[in-house]
This record gives structure tokens, C-alpha cells and sequence, in this order.
């Protein structure tokens, strides 16, 4: 460091490091906020001085200031080495001092590099202020409130009648604090405080309050700071929080937390993806559905499942995303499934990371997918060739799974009632199987939902994606609430084949933004926004 300041200050430091020397015979010339000099000046001064010490050249030391040489400023098309070393001789590199011209400049740069390789200029952006988030209503009660609710700063609240039932959503990836530090060179756009859980977690305590939403579904929960922190904090806002860990030796999972005042809790249901009899299925993602009983003054109200999962990363393997998928329908058809073969209202959240219009995605919207020839890379959409990748099996997963290619159980039941806070009747204690026929071997898949997407996914005048994660290599769509419309609102997909008792209707959604909007305030995470994704709302009416 002191070697640093000397180079900054403009003089060097001799071998024993007791002594002081000037580097340039005259005060450098100022450029901005940067220095040059010309290189003979340089060359005459310094060549021969033991300053190597402190030299560091981009692409090197990623989160120090340091001299580098410009390229613009190279009459040859080269790279100076990552660093040098006293006696190192140039002609081992293919340059040499003479090769440069009589104008070519040093520049000794102010700049701190925060990344191993240039970023675009939209990614150095300083600005540091927030970008508002409208909500987007979408049926004409709400539209004509739109502007004077914006007016007043306040939102539309939810209403409860005996025919109708209002509830919101919020589906945040809240970003494992022990991930992120793993992965730290996602972040290298952050300045550093704002990547302190110290910091971080009142940032996503303050939105989660402003929103104020009926039901979270939160992924990357780390479990040490849902114990200690997240869990006591929801309580005191009045959420009742259940939460599933993931398995083997990961140290987040997933929560679900609704509102006392508007529902009870019928039955909880843990899904883990990991199965070691299974080789396809090593990886430790899970899942967790709810099953929430709406108060409301009407006696027979249906209930409502909220799903929420966080899916396997892993851009190429895509046939592990799609069994991941798979057993977390087949457990919603178990937990939503009547004897009269209806259906109750879904939400379906998470990251699922796939991008809109990839096969996964187009799955679950649809409701079918042809996978024959398909690359493992293609199913999610995150990888741009599938060169060299293997085409996925058919079938995906083996037999032994238990679920067919319908997404099902092989022997469906109605679940068990783990927890409760109302009486338990004796319709949902009694087991009831659904017979399901063996398939054939078929490239098909089906599931038998009819799911609509909250987003569009673009914004709706100029057709620029919506994103809703952002850092230093990527911003993109992985997070999603899916949710069963009204018939009426949606097309019957193809392999829906369950009747639906009631429907969800959707009032109002908190818009998203485009990439270049969060490079305005320097990506994500910021000093407004504490995860590396950006929170989903929306607003949903159940008819009956």
C-alpha cells in the first residue's frame, strides 16, 4: 500500500525501502481527475527503478486503484503483462520499450476497477436514486382509482364480501446472504456496504411492510437468519411463516407467510426434490404448498393452494428442472385434488429459473410439452446453444419416481392435514386414490392446471424486456406468480382436465422494470433495493 502512495504521489521507494526518489522530473499533468506523462519522460525516470512492485494492470487485481497502461495510447496492437518482475525482459512478451512511439502517453488512472474485465458504460453508472414502481390495474374499477390513488401515494385495499374475496401476493428472492458471498463476483458493480446482511435485511424488511401484501412467498431464506430475525419480524406484523430448508448441506430455503386476519391453515406440504434412490435427482432444491382456507363471511368458502419452489440453477440441466417441475404439480394435484374431481383456486411462485418463452415455461402455461429431441440446455431457455449437449431421454425420469407423465402420482391421495387451526373434517382425513393409467413410453408431458403468467414479460409500448434479477453478468425473468384464471380470462389448456371451484381473477400487478432502468441505480443489489431480484406482486379478487 505504502509503495501505492508513492506512485500516486509521484516519487518511488528504493529496494530497502528507506528512501524516497522522484519518478518524474516535473508535476504530471493533470487530466480530469486522472494523471499523464509522456513515456520517454517515464521510460528515462522509472524503467530502471524497482517500482515494479506496485505496478498492477487491468484484468489483474480487481479492487485496487493502480497504474495501467491505455491502450489507446499503444502505437501497437499489445497487452502489457498481468505484472512484472525486477530483471522480467520485455522480448519475452514480443514488445519492447523502443516499439512504442515518441507520443505515447502513461496514464495513471483514478479508477477503481471493480470487475476482471471492462463493464459497459451502463453498468458504471453512479446514479444512486430509486425507480417508482406503478401498479398496473387491470379491470376498469381500478384503472379509474388509478391516478387518484398515484395522487395520494396510498393503494387500493382489498376488498372481502359475502360473494368475493380480495388477497395479495408477493413472490422475492431475498438473496442468501452466505450465497452471496459465495458468489461475490455477481456483485462486483456494489459498492460493498450495501452487501452487508446488516444492511441488506432492514432494506427488505421496509419493502416487505410498504407492500403489505396478504401472502409472501420467499426464496433464499437462509436459515440461521429466519430463526433469528426474519421469522420474529413477520410474526410482529402479524404473518404466520412456514418454512422448508433445503436438503443436504445447502443453507437456504423457501418460506411461505400469509395474514391470521385472512386465512386459516389447512395443511402444510414439504416437497423435496432430492431423492437418493434416484442418480437423476441429487441436487437439493424443494418445494412448499400451502393449503389456506379464506375467512370470510360466507361458511363454504373454497381453499385457495399457494405453491412457491425455488428450481435447480444449473442452465444445463434442463431435465432436472423439468422433474424438479414435475413432482411439484404432481404434489399440488395431490393437495388440491376433491372427490368430486374439482379443483381449488392455485398460486404458484418462485424462481424457476427459466426465461419466458423456454420449453419449461411454455409447459406450465400450456399445459403440454413434446420433448423428443430436445436439448438439455433448450429447457430453460438460459443457455444460447446447445452444442454438444445430449438430448433428453425418454422418459425424463424413471418409473420408480411414482409420478406419470401427466404429472400426477401413480396413486393420488387427498393429503393428510399436518397443521391446522380450525376443525378437521372427516372428508379431509379419509384418503381417497385416483386411479391413474399406466403410460405408455411417450416424449408427452401434460399437467392438468390451467396457469396464466401475472407478467407479460415486455413492456407493453416498445416491446423491451421486462427483467426481474439483475447483476454484473446477467438481467433477466426467472421468477414468476402463476395462477388459475378464470375461465372466462383464459384459454382451457390442453391438459387441463380438472374442473375449477371458483377462480382467481387479477386486479392489479407492481410493474417490473427493463435492464437498462436498474443500470440507473447501478443494478442490483442498491442502496434501495437489498436483493439481487426484484420482489412480484400482485393483486388477485376469488369469485364464487
Amino acid at each position: 500500500m505504502e509503495t501505492w502512495r508513492c506512485v500516486r504521489r509521484g516519487y518511488g521507494r528504493c529496494v530497502a525501502g528507506r528512501g524516497r526518489y522522484s519518478m518524474f522530473p516535473y508535476p504530471l499533468k493533470s487530466l480530469g481527475q486522472d494523471w499523464t506523462t509522456p513515456w520517454e519522460d517515464l521510460q528515462k525516470y522509472c524503467w530502471r527503478r524497482h517500482i515494479s512492485s506496485c505496478l498492477r494492470w487491468p484484468g489483474h487485481y480487481s479492487r485496487a486503484p493502480y497504474p495501467y497502461f491505455s491502450s489507446r495510447h499503444f502505437s501497437l496492437n499489445c497487452r502489457p503483462p498481468f505484472l512484472f518482475e525486477s530483471g522480467m525482459q520485455f522480448q519475452y512478451y514480443n514488445w519492447r520499450p523502443d516499439h512504442l512511439s515518441n507520443a505515447s502517453l502513461i496514464h495513471l488512472s483514478r479508477h477503481v476497477m471493480t470487475s476482471d474485465r471492462d463493464e459497459p458504460s451502463s453498468k458504471r453508472r453512479k446514479h444512486q436514486g430509486t425507480i417508482k414502481r406503478n401498479w398496473e390495474y387491470l379491470c376498469s374499477h381500478n384503472k379509474e382509482n388509478t391516478k387518484d390513488l398515484e395522487d395520494r401515494n396510498v393503494d387500493s385495499t382489498c376488498e372481502d364480501r359475502e360473494d368475493k374475496f380480495d388477497f395479495s401476493v408477493m413472490s422475492y428472492n431475498i438473496l442468501s446472504q452466505d450465497l452471496l458471498e459465495d458468489n461475490s463476483h455477481l456483485y462486483r458493480h456494489c459498492r460493498r456496504p450495501v452487501l452487508h446482511w446488516s444492511f441488506r435485511f432492514p432494506n427488505i424488511l421496509k419493502e416487505i411492510k410498504h407492500f403489505d401484501a396478504d401472502v409472501l412467498c420467499l426464496q433464499e431464506v437462509q436459515e440461521d437468519h429466519y430463526g433469528t430475525e426474519i421469522r420474529p419480524s413477520l410474526e410482529s406484523l402479524g404473518y404466520h411463516c412456514e418454512y422448508k430448508m433445503k436438503t443436504g448441506r445447502k443453507p437456504d430455503g423457501c418460506a411461505i407467510c400469509f395474514k391470521h386476519s385472512k386465512f386459516s391453515l389447512l395443511s402444510v406440504n414439504p416437497v423435496e426434490f432430492c431423492r437418493r434412490d434416484i442418480p437423476l435427482l441429487d441436487r437439493d432444491n424443494i418445494g412448499l404448498v400451502l393449503l389456506l382456507q379464506p375467512k370470510m363471511p360466507r361458511a363454504a368458502s373454497p381453499s385457495i393452494c399457494i405453491a412457491n419452489t425455488h428450481l435447480l440453477y444449473n442452465p444445463r440441466r434442463g431435465d432436472i428442472k423439468l422433474t424438479q417441475l414435475a413432482m411439484l404439480l404432481a404434489e399440488i394435484a395431490n393437495v388440491t385434488h376433491r372427490k368430486d374431481g374439482s379443483s381449488c383456486p392455485i398460486v404458484m411462485c418462485g424462481d424457476f429459473n427459466s426465461v419466458p418463452g423456454s420449453p419449461l415455461y411454455s409447459f406450465i402455461k400450456e399445459g403440454k410439452l413434446n420433448y423428443e429431441g430436445l436439448a438439455i440446455g433448450k429447457v430453460s431457455g438460459q443457455e444460447q446453444s446447445s452444442r454438444g449437449q445430449r438430448i433428453l431421454s425418454i422418459p425424463i425420469w424413471p418409473p420408480n419416481l411414482g409420478i406419470s407423465q401427466n404429472c400426477v402420482y401413480e396413486a393420488q391421495q387427498v393429503p393428510k392435514v399436518e397443521k391446522t387451526d380450525s376443525d378437521v373434517t372427516q372428508a379431509q382425513q379419509e384418503k381417497a386414490e385416483v386411479p391413474v393409467s399406466a403410460d405408455k413410453v411417450s416424449s408427452h408431458l401434460q399437467h392438468g392446471f390451467s396457469l396464466s403468467s401475472v407478467y407479460s414479460h415486455y413492456v407493453p409500448d416498445t416491446g423491451v424486456p421486462e427483467v426481474t434479477t439483475c447483476h454484473s453478468q446477467s438481467a433477466i425473468t426467472v421468477d414468476y406468480i402463476f395462477y388459475t384464471a378464470k375461465e372466462e380470462n383464459t384459454a382451457q389448456g390442453p391438459g387441463a382436465e380438472v374442473a375449477l371451484v371458483g377462480g382467481l381473477k387479477l386486479l392489479a400487478r407492481l410493474s417490473l422494470l427493463t435492464e437498462q432502468d436498474l443500470w440507473t441505480v447501478n443494478g442490483l443489489p442498491n442502496e434501495h433495493n437489498s436483493s439481487d431480484h426484484l420482489p412480484l406482486l400482485a393483486k388477485f379478487r376469488l369469485e364464487l
